[in-house]
């Protein structure tokens, strides 16, 4: 038995915000993004002038199964976004999309990256910690309305490295791998 063709990642477009919605609402449904939010972000993602990098993930049939976005300004980026349906978890997927993001951080220049995580949402701090992401502290009633704390998390290279992906298991990883 073959197994199915790992999701492809390509750049996110208008098209795939009904499906991503749909998957932001099953995963998120107290603080799921709005429409209008994703196509703001969407917005800033091309051109000369783009500070948003966001990706989805496409399954061999079709279905967006992941999604990811990367906010950039000056030397530090910020994770906005990392989500990944259901079926797919614990398949590496959630890494990949990292890895791309971290990509694009070093394209933009950026020497920091920053994100949030709920503090009730282990699987994701252990992914960024195996980034070499680091706490440093807490967003108290961060994820409304259920006022559930984020942990802030925070990954730094050395100046000069060109590289925001510093971790050796970031690098060399295909986008299709």
């Amino acid at each position: 038995m073959t197994q199915p063709a790992p999701p492809r990642l390509r750049e996110m477009r208008w098209w795939d915000i009904d499906p991503v919605l749909g998957l932001e609402r099953d995963l998120f449904p107290e603080d799921a993004w709005s429409r209008g939010m994703f196509w703001s972000e969407l917005a800033h993602s091309r051109g000369p002038e783009a500070t948003r990098c966001y990706l989805v993930a496409e399954s061999a049939d079709g279905r967006v199964v992941g999604y990811a976005g990367l906010a950039a300004a000056g030397d530090l980026a910020d994770v906005q976004t990392i989500a990944v349906a259901r079926d797919h978890q614990g398949t590496g997927l959630g890494a990949r999309l990292l890895t791309e993001l971290l990509r694009a951080a070093t394209a933009f220049e950026c020497h920091e990256v920053m994100l949030e995580c709920r503090v009730d949402n282990l699987p994701a701090q252990k992914l960024y910690e195996r980034f070499g992401f680091t706490p440093i502290g807490f967003r108290r009633g961060y994820y409304q309305p259920g006022n559930v704390d984020a942990l802030v998390m925070r990954l730094t290279t050395e100046p000069g490295s060109g590289s925001a992906a510093g971790s050796a298991s970031v690098q060399g990883t295909d986008i299709n791998d």
